[in-house]
């Protein structure tokens, strides 16, 4: 089966649902494909505290439900599907819906967004958003003058460490290796920090609690003659070994970096391709926030808009009108098939 449109957006996180806003407010008639975690990452969020318009906070879920019907409001019609292939070797650019059905498409925008490492305990799943996070900057706030611990010896972790640490009563550190891998300045702001206590050779085996996590099973020098088992008692668990972005479907087309996150012009949201726009967490490596997720779906969509215009698919009566009624597309994939 193959369906033949002129703007395709794949994400239906708070990159691709703002993009649907704005090619249903310049009259574009976009289709949202929600893929198989519709909202993204957020709906599993509890509390949303940092997002503008919600001075009392909202939960992950509520806030993707009201961009959702903000999109529907203005034309978006969502859809369910998921990305499975694609071949960018030339336009119509085309991918594949559930490995079945494939579109052709002039215009593409990615916003796949990115998903966390996890350590694989099944106490993450259990505690997601009920002590486990990872993001300290999105849930830090919930922890001011408790107890919390940090996995990871990266600069990322090591960042996390310290922001936590001006809010928490203490942090601990919880690092794999004997050493930290990150840089030097941030290896001394943290093992200098009176509230940042680093437990090296230290691995997790478990967390426990009730409805909230209440503490960590930690094994230090696992599988060794000296192995030690030991509790501590943490409010919140904060995993910082990295992002893995959704762009596996892509690479093979798309410029990358070396950790997987597409490239864009700066300042932009423009790929190495004519018509391939990228947004959100997929292409962002620093903020993974979704107020700059939201932002760079706007950019995306003004800029796809603009790309139909100047290359003479659409012409402008009232707003941008498709040719021959063709309908814009958009593939909302939080999670892609790889």
């Amino acid at each position: 089966m193959k369906e033949k449109v002129k703007c395709l957006i794949i994400g239906s996180g708070p990159a691709g649902y703002t993009a649907a806003i704005y090619t249903s407010r310049a009259n574009l008639s976009p289709v949202l494909y929600e893929g198989m975690q519709p909202g993204g990452q957020l709906t599993i969020t509890t509390e949303v505290e940092n997002f503008p318009g919600y001075p009392d906070g909202v939960s992950g879920f509520d806030m993707m439900e009201e961009l959702k019907k903000q999109a529907l409001r203005f034309g978006t019609d969502v859809r369910n599907g998921v990305a499975t292939a694609c071949d960018l070797s030339k336009t119509p650019y085309k991918v594949t819906i559930d490995g079945k059905k494939e579109i052709e498409t002039d215009v593409l925008i990615i916003c796949t967004g990115a998903a966390a490492k996890f350590l694989g305990l099944p106490d993450e799943q259990k505690y997601m958003g009920r002590g486990v996070s990872a993001c300290a900057t999105c849930d830090g706030f919930f922890y001011r003058k408790k107890v919390v611990a940090v996995v990871g010896g990266g600069d990322s972790a090591c960042e996390e460490a310290l922001y936590l640490a001006g809010l928490a009563s203490k942090v601990y550190l919880i690092v794999r290796k004997n050493y930290l891998r990150a840089s030097q300045i941030m290896q001394d702001r943290v093992l200098c920090h009176p509230k940042i206590e680093v437990l090296f050779n230290t691995n997790t085996a478990g967390l426990f609690g009730g409805e909230f996590v209440e503490g960590a099973h930690l094994i230090r020098f696992k599988g060794e003659a000296n192995e030690e088992r030991r509790d501590i008692a943490v409010d919140g668990f904060f995993l910082a070994i990295g992002h893995q972005p959704n762009s596996d479907l892509f690479k093979h087309f798309i410029d990358t970096d070396e950790n997987g996150y597409i490239k864009t012009l700066w300042g932009t949201a423009k790929t190495n391709l004519p018509g391939v726009f990228a947004a959100g967490d997929v292409a962002d490596s620093n903020y993974r926030q979704a107020v700059v997720a939201a932002g760079s779906g706007c950019i995306a969509a003004i800029e796809a808009e603009k790309y139909l215009n100047t290359t003479g698919t659409y012409r402008r009566a009232g707003g941008l009108e498709a040719v021959g009624g063709a309908a814009p597309f958009i593939i909302g994939a939080a999670h892609l098939i790889k």
